[in-house]
This record gives C-alpha cells, structure tokens and sequence, in this order.
C-alpha cells in the first residue's frame, strides 16, 4: 500500500485552514442518523465523544475502568503547552513548532507538528471556560512555567494535578451529554476486535468485564483513544491496566502500525526499591523548573545527600547542557541518568537513582512558593517514601512512560482501515522520535476538541447514502466467535506460571535491550527469547476463574499475550533502524561524546509495519517519507 499522508496544499500556516474549508460536512438533521464507536475516555477520547455528541452525532463511549475518571490522563501531572506568549518571552507558533518538531529529533511530519502547535492557543481558553484551575499570578492572570527542551514559559498548569483537571472538564462534557442521550456510555468494558465489512471499520467487539458477557456494536466510524503501551515494560510510570490490545487487536486487521520502538523513557521517577513493586510513581517533569539533578562525584558514596560539600557534587545535566541545563529534553535526560548510575555514582539503597535538589530554590524563593507551585508532589514523595523534599532531596531515577510510537494515521488522523480514526497516544502523529513534556495532554486535547471532530465529518459525509451496517453482519458473528475462542483456548492452558511471571520476564528483556540503550546483538537476541517466552507461554501460564464472569487474570493475560507480539515488533523497528534519533539510542551510532548520531539520508522516514497475516512471519516494513520544507533538520543540540 502507498501511503497517502493527505497533507493539504498550501503554506504551511494555512494548512490546516485550508482543509477546515474544502472538508465535508453532515448538516445537524443527518447527524442523528450516524453512529460513531469512541473507544477510551482518557483526555482524547472524553474530549471527542463529548464533541461529536454536541455535534448531535450518537454515539457509544468505552472505557475498560469502572468510571471515566479513572483513565490514565490524570496521571500527566506537570502542565500542558500552548504558545500563547503571556511572559512576553518570544513564544509564538511557530518556536513551537520549531522546539517539537526538533525535541521530535526530525522525524515527524511537518503539517501535523504545526497544526498542533496552532490548535494549542483554543485548548487554554476551552479549558479556563470548562472551569479548570490553572495556576494564575498575583494579579489574577494565568501562569507559566517551563519545560524540558525550550527556553521559553509556554507550560499551563493546575499545580501538580494538571492532567486530572483537564480531564475532570472533559469528563464533565462527557455526562453533559451522556444527559442528553446523544452519548451511551459502556464502562467496565473491553475491546476485543474490530470488525471489518467490505474494508471498512463498521464496528466492535467488546466483553463486559463485569459479567463475561461478549458483544456485538456497530457504527458508521470507530476511534481508538485507548493511549500508550508504555506498561509493556512491566514496570513503568502506567497504571496497572493500561495495554496495547485494542491497537494491536487493529493492527492484526490490517491497521499499520507507526514506530513501535519509540517509547519514552521519563527521568524523573521515583527508582525502583524492590522485586515486589507492579509499577514505578512519576514525579512531574515540571519539578525540574525549580530542582538540581545531581549525584557525587565519588563512586559509591555511602554519605547522606546533605552532608556532601557542594564542591563534590556533579551537577551533570547542567555541565554537559548548559544551554538547557535540567530541563534538557527527556530522552537526553534520562540516557544522562542512566550512564551516571551505570558508572557506579548512582544514590540511594539500590543505588539506582540520582537526586533531585530544591535547597538553593526554597533558599532563594522560600518555602512557601514551592509549596504553591509543587505542594501536592512533595506530599506525594513523602507519602510514599517518608522523606520530607524541603529538607533534603528527592531521589529520581528512569522509567518507561510513553509511547511516540502507535496506529500510522493520514492527516485526517485515520489509520490505513477505511472508518477507523486512531487519536491521542494511540497514534504516532505529532511527537516524532521523543515526546516533549507537557505536549501529551495537548495532543489528547486538540485531537478530540479541534482536529478530529472536522475530519471525521469529512468521512462520515460519504457514508450517509450507504446502507447501514448492523450486528446481524456475518463479520460480527465471525469476529465475536474468534475473540471468544482466544479466551477459552487461554483459560484451557492450565498451566503453572501466573501472568504476571511472564510479563516481568518481557519487561525486563525489554528493558536491557529495548530500552534506553539499543544495539545489533541485544536486539536479536531479544527477539529470539521473546519467541520462546511466547511458546512458554501458551504452555505454562494459569489463568484460575472462568468466562462467563469478573476475572482479572483473562484480562491481563489477553494483554499480556498482546504484548509478547508487540515486543518482537518493538525490536524489529529498532533493529532496522540502523541509526540513533530521539529515544531511539543505538549505541553503534554515537557522535564522539555520547549524543544521538541521525542518518537523514537513508532513514528520513516513518516506519509503519504492516501485519503479514500470521505471527510466524517476518512483519512488513512500509515507509513514510518525511519531506522538510519549512524547517531544515540540524544537529539536535542542547549544549
């Protein structure tokens, strides 16, 4: 298949108006006879199915939690970006489309790089409407900080809650509608499959996870907005439930699948103290505005932070980076991490962390105000560690976050299935090969508030005149009958071994040779012994309960068996990118002091792999080109 991005004509500022003009559109008499599946209700998902339902579309919203509340978009703590220049310190669209695409380290596209940048200055005054707290100066109006990889105060925050306030409008929009009928919302379910008739997404299947019961939903459109599958490294800064499936679930019916190895490795988490933890805590990024990242200068240092002398500490991100200094971008930041630790000068009981220093802020700001700026992260850290951040610092360390890879989707945000829209996390679209903090809760936001809400019109015009699609299909009994018989054969293995033992197991695989650090061997190997982690697998592991009720064990082990299959994917990508961008840090391809080595004349491309029909087979490599014609790629530095 040739990939078409769709990309609009014209300058690049005008893109995006110029295809807002030339889309179709429903008008509101036909709206009431579309169905569209929303499946998620994190910030994307919430966002779109509140604003196709305004619209006056019907529309059916799925979440796997108990609540919409509960999606995982309240995690992202720290702010969200918008150029709206209120500092008055140079900001405009423009730089941030500059300092995205360039965090991105050149490998996304232009046209939906620029889009983003411009749909942020709506999204702050869309969320002061819905009545979201943003942090506001002394004389009422609101305030700014920075973040990782710019020099300017473009980050918009509710304390350390930001993306729980977002979400909570979001959410709010949501029952809004859910009020007004035009939303029906099925929570505690699962996406199973997606159904496809005559090459078109007309539907799903899904299993209430409450009582077993498998079942059949048709739409007209179906959106994915199900987010990262960041979790697959077991441990990570993701929820428990967080997964891959319904993506994956979409690849397997012939959606490509965009950069798969790209996951975000986030600097500031709090490091792993035991073999008994099931996820890491995130401490936001926007803590490094006011806190020094350092560690000692002597190897295995055995005295407690506050009692080493200034002169022997290596404040490393401000020596190596002093442009950026300790909001130097997330991928450089945590490698920086990662090879302080590796060299014995790691802190803490594992000495697997560095530490996070607030002693000259609160000397120069005072107490108070990091409280202000921070409080509810102190209360956190302290909660969970026992250690008070004001009197001495925070231990942090690397951890698996986010995922820049996902669905490949056009510019109108649709995969290469005809009708099925992938938004948010779930795609690859905006963030190239390194995300930049406090850009997931924008791309969530304006992909379900501003973007997709115009293209999936465009699509849904054309299928007005078509006949309708219902659940007596063919293709729903097929596709319900599949995914029940992937669940009986999993609960039939009987084996020995809990779910979780195997995805420790591929965490860790993973993590050692798909994670920071990549090379040739370690990626080979890799995909060797998760094949014969897989086979173990579908031999040993034991799911105890039965289908036709609440089993937690058949959920994880669905996800888990998804997983397995995306990790070999993750390092195919890895393996056949012959070059180090972004996240993507092969160590064959190193500039003398350490830094990222691109190849731009053989790997200017987005990998999106195409499923060949069966798991035994070699995936199928497809490129995008990426074409520059605003912005000409240069040595990503920091320095």
């Amino acid at each position: 298949m040739k990939l078409d991005a769709k990309i609009p004509k014209g300058p690049l500022e005008e893109k995006w108006s110029n295809y807002k003009k030339t889309a179709r559109i429903v008008n509101p008499a036909n709206r009431k006879k579309l169905n569209v599946i929303v499946v998620g209700t994190g910030l994307a998902g919430s966002s779109l199915a509140a604003s196709l339902g305004e619209l006056g579309y019907n529309i059916k919203s799925f979440c796997f939690q108990d609540s919409p509340r509960r999606a995982h978009s309240v995690a992202a703590q720290g702010g969200v970006n918008a150029a709206k220049n209120y500092k008055n310190d140079g900001d405009s669209v423009y730089r941030m489309f500059v300092d995205t695409l360039k965090g991105g380290d050149f490998r996304a596209r232009e046209a939906n790089v620029y889009r983003m940048a411009e749909c942020s200055l709506n999204l702050i005054d869309q969320a002061v409407a819905q009545g979201v707290p943003f942090g506001r100066e002394y004389g009422g109006y609101l305030n700014n900080r920075s973040f990782g990889g710019v020099q300017v105060s473009r980050t918009f925050y509710a304390r350390g809650q930001t993306g729980q306030q977002l979400l909570l409008g979001a959410y709010q929009a949501l029952m809004r509608q859910e009020n007004k009928k035009t939303v029906t919302m099925y929570s505690s379910h699962e996406i199973l499959d997606i159904v496809i008739v005559d090459n078109q997404a007309k539907g799903v299947i899904a299993r209430n996870l409450e009582t077993g019961k498998i079942e059949k939903h048709a739409a007209d459109a179906v959106v994915l907005a199900t987010g990262g599958f960041g979790k697959i490294y077991y441990l990570s800064t993701l929820a428990m439930g967080c997964n891959g499936s319904a993506i994956w679930r979409a690849h397997k019916k012939g959606a490509y699948f965009a950069s798969p190895s790209w996951t975000q490795i986030h600097p500031t988490s709090l490091p792993q103290s035991g073999d008994y933890q099931s996820k890491l805590t995130l401490m936001s990024e926007s803590l490094r505005n006011d806190g020094r990242i350092w560690v000692p200068l002597k190897e295995n240092e055995t005295r407690e932070a506050n009692n080493i002398p200034e002169e022997e500490r290596d404040y490393y991100l401000e020596r190596r980076y002093p442009a950026f200094g300790n909001l130097a971008p997330r991928d450089i930041s945590s490698r920086a991490a990662k090879e302080r630790i590796d060299a014995g000068f790691g802190v803490g009981p594992l000495k697997n962390a560095v530490y996070l220093d607030f002693s000259k802020s609160i000397k120069e700001q005072g107490k108070d105000k990091i409280a202000e700026k921070y409080g509810n992260l102190f209360t956190m850290y302290e909660k969970i560690t026992g250690i008070n951040a004001y009197k001495e610092p925070m231990k942090i360390s690397p951890a698996a976050h986010f995922s820049m890879g996902g669905l490949w989707v056009d510019y109108e945000l649709m995969t290469t299935i005809p009708g099925l829209f992938a938004i948010g996390e779930a795609n690859f679209a905006d963030h190239g090969a390194n995300r930049l903090g406090a850009n997931s809760l924008l791309q969530a936001c304006v992909d379900g508030y501003f973007i997709a809400p115009y293209t999936i019109a465009n699509y849904l015009a054309g299928e007005l005149t078509k006949e309708k699609t219902t659940t007596d299909h063919p293709a729903f009994e097929q596709a319900a009958s599949q995914a029940e018989q992937k669940l009986v054969s999993l609960l039939a293995i009987k084996g020995n071994k809990t779910v979780d033992y195997f995805h420790k197991k591929l965490g860790k695989l993973l993590y050692d040779n798909c994670g920071l650090a990549r090379n040739k061997a370690g990626l080979e190997y890799a995909i060797e012994e998760i094949k014969h982690l897989s086979e173990e697998f579908y031999t040993d592991v034991c799911i105890p309960g039965d289908l036709n009720s609440m089993n937690s064990e058949l959920e994880k082990a669905g996800r888990v068996a998804d997983y397995l299959e995306i990790a070999i994917l993750m390092c195919y990508d890895a393996l056949t990118r012959e070059e180090s961008c972004g996240a993507h840090f092969r160590e064959e391809y190193q500039t003398p002091d350490g830094e990222a080595q691109r190849n731009d004349e053989l790997y200017q491309f987005i990998s999106a792999w195409e499923f060949p029909g069966n798991t035994k087979e070699e995936p199928i490599l497809n490129k995008e080109e990426l074409s520059f014609e605003y912005l000409q790629p240069t040595i990503r530095s920091y320095k």
